[in-house]
């Protein structure tokens, strides 16, 4: 068995439940938050249902590097929970991940947990977690602007 990795984020941000959910499960949202720093996205496929699919890829944006990676989603509970699978397309990073993003109205917006489970030993976690990092900052850009529509 290789050896893998679990990271798990926790954010309160000023936004109710269903706006950060259905961030998850925009094409257009995931394109503009879910990329860390110095990647684009793009989306191939998103059936936002249980047992549907999804596939997308990052590019590194200065040296044009793309990695593919898709799964399945497991658990769908509007503006509470998103259960997904997500594997590589890259051999080297074989294994089958799964994430879980848990959302909690509080006083001020929502709790945010992410646990990502599974993440293959050869990607150190401290990258993974630099990565959600960098994720979730643009995330809350997204989510918590008040814009007049």
């Amino acid at each position: 068995m290789t050896a893998t990795h679990t990271v798990t984020l926790q954010r309160v941000l000023r936004a109710p439940p269903e706006r950060i959910y259905r961030a998850f499960l925009d094409p257009a949202a995931m394109v503009k938050w879910l990329p860390p720093h110095g990647y684009t996205a793009q989306v191939h496929e998103m059936d936002a249902r249980v047992g549907g699919k999804y596939r997308m890829s990052f590019t590194h944006f200065a040296s044009g590097h793309s990695h593919a990676f898709g799964g399945t989603y497991l658990e769908l509970q509007p503006g509470a929970r998103i259960s997904y699978s997500d594997a590589f397309d890259d051999p080297n990073l074989s294994g089958e991940m799964r994430t879980t993003v848990s959302l909690r109205a509080v006083s001020c917006g929502t709790e945010l947990v992410v646990v990502q489970e599974g993440i293959p030993g050869v990607i150190p976690p401290e990258s993974c977690h630099l990565g959600w990092q960098e994720s979730l900052i643009l995330l809350a850009q997204l989510v918590e602007a008040e814009i007049p529509g």
